[in-house]
């Protein structure tokens, strides 16, 4: 090996062991309010319908989507 790839190898095993210390330092408070049972409905059904629906559709008509028109 040249002296350039050994140089290269310290340099990038030097690295990973500096990279792997750093943490997320995060802190989280208890909510102010609790969620009454409405807006956990609320927040489901939202969820069901900007997500699982549209999906559904596609998948239900994937036939008509492989067809050459």
């Amino acid at each position: 090996m040249s002296l350039l790839t050994v140089q290269l190898l310290r340099g990038l095993t030097g690295l990973t062991w500096r990279l792997l210390v750093q943490r997320a330092q995060i802190h989280s408070k208890p909510p102010w309010e609790e969620f009454g049972t409405m807006d956990v409905a609320v927040g489901l059904t939202s969820c069901f319908l900007c997500f699982l629906l549209p999906s559904g559709w596609v998948l239900s008509h994937l036939e008509s989507y492989k067809k050459r028109e």
